[in-house]
């Protein structure tokens, strides 16, 4: 028997000016959300269990970016995406384009314990989940006001927001600051807004761990855009040895395939989880901003990041419990 442990995160990428009210509004929901699991190991649950459940709290409140509150497409529709992967035997399920199922990450869930296949988007996900008997609800139902009025500036910007609920400047200057930011992706510029994607990554009493992650994407995305959030060994991933959940740049993420670096690099050079997670973090992202939380079999935690700051939490068996920002 080992010990267990847990992370969560709430997005990378963290605006310097975010209003201290807002700071711990996202807090208290991370600490929500670990006192779920916590209690969900403490009575023995295993990992991918425990995983879902916070994510499925996370997706529930609009607060980040998934689910409820997802961001929105260039055509004001929401098209999510999640996975779930459970480490001792690598079983996975992914799901994309999602805009009518309630928990995205259940539907993953789904598919990787109740189809042939690991990965399932779009209309055909959509169907499978009515099969399924899933909880469907209205498009609707995941446009709040702040991302209507956040799909409007970017359109005003003729950009992607990349952290897209906070703005660095004002409204009026958002069109400039699109132009003028360093930031790129795929070689385009993009303003410096938070993806604030959600996830979680948990190794149970039996050293067997679990990663989460779920999103709606980066706020006026084309429509059928993808990124690294459902996408194996990019966004998630889990082994016997590790469980990890990225946020941040998709691209990025994407070409370095972040998630299972971390767990190559514990398997073939034999890093701890820390070393691992720094390496990946300062050495694999291709000057990409992102970050990711981890968990190994030993009850060990760890988070990276090299953006300003990124959404985080985590708790051990000994007691050890810390939430923060920055």
């Amino acid at each position: 028997m080992g010990a267990w442990a847990i992370a969560v995160h709430g997005g990378a990428g963290v605006d310097p000016n975010l209003p201290k009210e807002r700071q711990e509004e996202a807090k208290r929901l991370l600490i929500h959300c670990l006192d779920i699991g916590i209690s969900a190991l403490r009575s023995n649950l295993p990992a991918i269990d425990v995983v879902e459940l916070v994510v499925r709290e996370l997706e529930t409140d609009p607060l980040f970016n998934s689910g409820r509150g997802s961001a929105l497409t260039e055509n004001g529709t929401v098209e999510m995406e999640a996975s779930i992967m459970d480490g001792p035997r690598r079983r996975c399920g992914a799901v994309s384009g999602l805009s009518t199922i309630k928990n995205p990450v259940s539907l993953a869930r789904l598919v990787m314990d109740k189809s042939p296949h690991s990965y399932l988007a779009f209309s055909g996900a959509e169907d499978f989940a009515k099969k399924q008997g899933v909880e469907l609800v209205d498009n609707e139902y995941f446009i709040t006001e702040d991302n209507v009025g956040m799909l409007k500036l970017a359109k005003e910007a003729n950009s992607i927001l990349f952290d897209y609920r906070i703005p660095t400047v004002g409204t009026c200057g958002a069109g400039a600051a699109a132009m003028e930011s360093p930031l790129q992706m795929n070689g385009l510029p993009i303003s410096v807004y938070t993806p604030e994607t959600v996830g979680c990554v948990v190794v149970d009493k039996e050293g067997r761990c679990a990663a989460a992650t779920s999103t709606g994407g980066l706020m006026n995305k084309m429509t059928g855009r993808i990124g690294d959030s459902p996408l194996i060994g990019s966004g998630t991933y889990a082994c016997d040895l590790c469980g990890v959940s990225c946020t941040g740049e998709g691209e990025a993420i994407i070409r370095s395939t972040l998630a299972r670096e971390v767990g190559a690099l514990m398997e073939y050079k034999g890093l701890n989880l820390h070393e691992a997670v720094d390496f990946v973090i300062k050495n694999r992202l291709d000057e990409g901003k992102a970050g990711l939380i981890a968990v190994s079999k030993n009850g060990e935690v760890a988070c990276g990041f090299n953006t300003t700051g990124m959404f985080r939490g985590c708790a051990t068996e000994d007691g050890f419990m810390e939430v923060g920002v920055w």
